[in-house]
């Protein structure tokens, strides 16, 4: 008959508790015969102390507290005298002790793995004094253990690796189940391991529980991956016992044990003649079934006739072969190429050269298609000379182009002119004859550097390109003159043949064999009487004095002129004055002042005091002007003429016109003209006070003169007027106009008369004065008499 786990645990606890109680009379015969206790400073005495064996088991499921043991001494007589008190390790919280007859019991479950023992200490008390009958005794509970804990796998869930190909008995990895049973207490922490899933490919060692391989041969490309669950059971696997489960998941490593093999024997591959180098032609890729460095190959062509023309190199991240072009293409040179092409693995491994060989072959050819192609020069870069003094016209040299095509397109030229903006050259379109359109300077540019372009006449649209650098010849067309702007000045305490000033000169041309100048004085001034001037032969020439005495009051500046000429041929010349200035000088020869009327001053006068005097004169005449300026304005009408801006004048019109259709009442423009205003100065600063004024009577003139002569009286009797408004001040001129044959409407002028006005002539203005008319007529339907 089979037993649960709840029957087997209770059925341990009886046969524990068997033991307990058949063990007790041995346990109370050994307390008596021990030795006997003494006190010091007593006589000898027995001791007495009595206890049952002290186990107990862990995990007591039952409802009243569990007999754990009993105390007893030989002193208590069983008449209550005697009590027994517990302290130590669980007193009280776990353990209690009957204080009469000394039974101990446990309260709570035990669990041995939380604590395997107790130490307690006992006493037992004379009931009436309270005072000990024997010494205190310690002792210890010990919990017996029982099998409530299953194998446990603390490191699960496992991943381990192996090797494909791997024989059997491999070892993969090794698994670890620990029970928190008792080791020392029979079977219930003793583990085996066994393997519920993973059969056939893995094995696991009952007692170590090292996984091995179980089969030879697995292949990484068929199944990488293995699910295994291996199990742990307690009390040595028998019936009853305990079981925890792990998984371990066991991957298959790669290997080399695949050789690469391209999916097809032949490739062909159709590209462009124009295709650039460097360009690539294809990709191919020998398969492999392997990965990582396993699938690294190398790629190689052979044989072929395209090893020159073309090369092959691996991607690292695909493994694909890739061809580029190493040379141009030429479809009229040759129309197809055949390479053989061998693939190989990098790394082989020497167990598995059985399966090989690890390297496979393939055939690629590759079509050449034809293009249309620009036409090409027979030079990529030609180079030219011409003289500057070449004539329009004059022919530089020529370039040569032709279609490589089959068709052998004619090919017309022309010269881009972005390389050209002076146009100084043509070109023959039809023969690249380059002759010169325009003069040229070698001094302005002495190297020209044009684009030529050639076009096929059957396609415009290719256009080849050649260069042409066209470089300028000099000639001596250029006159030497002074190297630079010479301030030459003589002491007037000089010496005859002193030097005064040491001069060169410079030359725009370049001629092959350098400069050589020529210096001397002009024929009207080899004679003068105060300088003379040296040729050093060198390219440079000395001035001196020939005299002393200059004084700057007699004369202050001399002006030598110099003749130069220089080598070429023709040899050119020109004459450059030099200009000397007679200064007064210290006593080392540096001049101090060159101007003569500094010469007329106080000896004492120094350049700093006249800076000082010059600058006091600046600041008064400054202040002057200041002060007049202000004076002036404070004395400035505060008119303004009609030049002036007259903005920010705010003018209202209240004219109430003729109606929607009188476009002719009066011209607008002749009141926004200003160039007809009246010389007429205007007030700006303060606001008059409202003045009644007669209003003037206007004859029959036209609109536009009675507006513009209105808006003057009013501008005139604001301007005369002494408490004139400010300059951005409203004006509000009330007029409604004057010329008209019915004359003003206004009733104003009606209340001024002593006579009745007569309204007949309204009727005759027809229809729209209708109701005018019926309100003021005087006729028969009048409303008014």
């Amino acid at each position: 008959m089979k037993l649960g786990k709840v029957e087997f645990c209770h059925f341990l606890q009886i046969l524990a508790l068997f033991l307990c109680l058949s063990g007790m009379n041995q346990a109370e015969l050994t307390r008596s015969r021990s030795k006997p206790y003494f006190q010091s400073g007593r006589t000898r005495t027995k001791r007495s102390w009595v206890w049952n064996q002290f186990f107990v088991l862990e995990e007591y499921m039952g409802t009243d507290p569990l007999y754990v043991g009993k105390l007893h001494s030989d002193v208590d007589k069983g008449d209550g005298s005697i009590k027994y008190i517990l302290s130590g390790e669980g007193a009280s919280s776990i353990f209690i002790i009957d204080e009469n007859t000394g039974d101990i019991h446990a309260t709570k479950r035990l669990d041995r793995e939380e604590q395997a023992y107790y130490t307690l200490r006992a006493q037992a008390l004379d009931r009436l004094t309270n005072k000990p009958v024997e010494p205190e005794s310690e002792f210890v509970i010990k919990i017996q253990d029982i099998n409530d804990n299953e194998p446990k796998f603390l490191d699960g869930p496992y991943t381990a690796g192996v090797p494909e190909m791997s024989p059997v008995g491999t070892s993969v990895v090794q698994v670890t189940a620990t029970d928190a049973d008792d080791p020392t207490y029979g079977n219930s922490a003793r583990v085996v391991y066994s393997i519920l899933q993973g059969q056939p490919y893995f094995s696991v060692e009952p007692k170590t529980g090292v996984i091995k391989t179980a089969l030879p041969n697995m292949d990484r490309e068929a199944k990488d991956q293995y699910l295994l669950v291996i199990q742990a059971k307690d009390m040595v696997g028998q019936n009853g016992g305990l079981s925890g489960t792990t998984s371990v998941t066991v991957t298959l490593t790669d290997v080399n044990d695949n050789p690469p093999r391209f999916p097809r024997r032949s490739y062909q591959y159709n590209v462009p003649e124009s295709l650039p180098v460097a360009s690539v032609v294809a990709r191919i890729k020998a398969a492999d079934a392997d990965v990582g460095p396993n699938a690294e190959m190398e790629y190689k062509i052979v044989d072929g006739d395209g090893l020159g023309v073309f090369k092959i190199s691996v991607d690292k991240d695909t493994q694909e072969g890739i061809i580029t072009i190493q040379k141009e293409l030429d479809f009229e040179a040759k129309t197809s190429y055949t390479l053989r092409i061998e693939a190989a693995n990098m790394h082989i491994d020497p167990r598995f050269l059985s399966l090989g060989p690890f390297s496979d072959m393939t055939t690629v050819k590759i079509i050449v298609e034809d293009v249309d192609e620009p036409p090409v020069f027979t030079s990529r870069l030609y180079s030219m000379v011409v003289s500057e003094a070449a004539k329009v016209g004059t022919i530089i040299g020529t370039v040569a182009a032709h279609d490589p095509d089959a068709s052998n397109s004619p090919v017309r030229y022309s010269i881009d002119r972005n390389t050209d903006l002076e146009r100084y050259f043509n070109i023959d379109a039809n023969s690249g004859v380059i002759t010169t359109a325009k003069s040229l300077d070698r001094e302005t540019n002495a190297v020209h550097n044009i684009t030529v372009l050639a076009m096929e006449s059957q396609n415009p649209a290719q256009i080849g390109r050649g260069y042409v650098a066209i470089t300028i010849l000099d000639i001596n067309d250029n006159a030497p003159e002074f190297a630079m702007e010479y301030e030459t000045t003589v002491c007037e305490n000089a010496q005859p043949g002193q030097v005064i000033q040491k001069i060169s000169a410079i030359d725009k041309d370049d001629p092959p064999n350098g400069h050589q100048f020529y210096f001397s004085l002009t024929a009207e001034a080899v004679n003068n009487h105060n300088f003379t001037l040296q040729d050093n032969k060198d390219n440079t020439a000395t001035v001196l004095t020939k005299r002393n005495g200059f004084r700057r009051q007699e004369q202050s500046v001399f002006y030598l002129p110099i003749f130069i000429v220089d080598s070429g041929s023709p040899s050119l010349s020109s004459t450059n004055t030099l200009t000397i200035r007679v200064c007064d000088c210290d006593a080392d020869g540096i001049a101090q002042t060159c101007n003569a009327e500094a010469y007329i001053l106080p000896a004492g006068l120094s350049t700093g005091a006249l800076i000082a005097i010059l600058a006091c004169v600046l600041t008064l005449l400054v202040l002057v002007l200041l002060i007049v300026t202000m004076r002036r304005r404070k004395k400035e009408p505060l008119i303004f003429d009609e030049e002036r801006d007259i903005r920010e004048n705010i003018v209202r019109y209240d004219d109430e016109g003729g109606g929607e259709e009188d476009t002719e009442a009066f011209d607008m423009a002749a009141l926004r003209n200003l160039n007809i205003m009246r010389d007429t100065k205007t007030r700006r600063d303060v606001t008059p006070e409202i003045q009644f004024l007669s209003r003037p009577t206007f004859k029959s003139i036209p609109d536009n003169v009675i507006f513009r002569e209105f808006i003057w009286e009013r501008l005139k009797e604001a301007d005369v007027d002494p408490c004139a408004p400010p300059y951005d001040s409203l004006q509000t001129y009330a007029f409604e106009g004057n010329g008209s044959v019915a004359e003003s409407l206004s009733s104003l002028d009606s209340i001024s008369s002593n006579s009745d006005q007569n309204y007949d002539y309204l009727s005759d203005w027809g229809p729209r004065f209708k109701r005018l008319a019926d309100m003021y007529g005087t006729g028969p339907d009048c409303l008014y008499s």
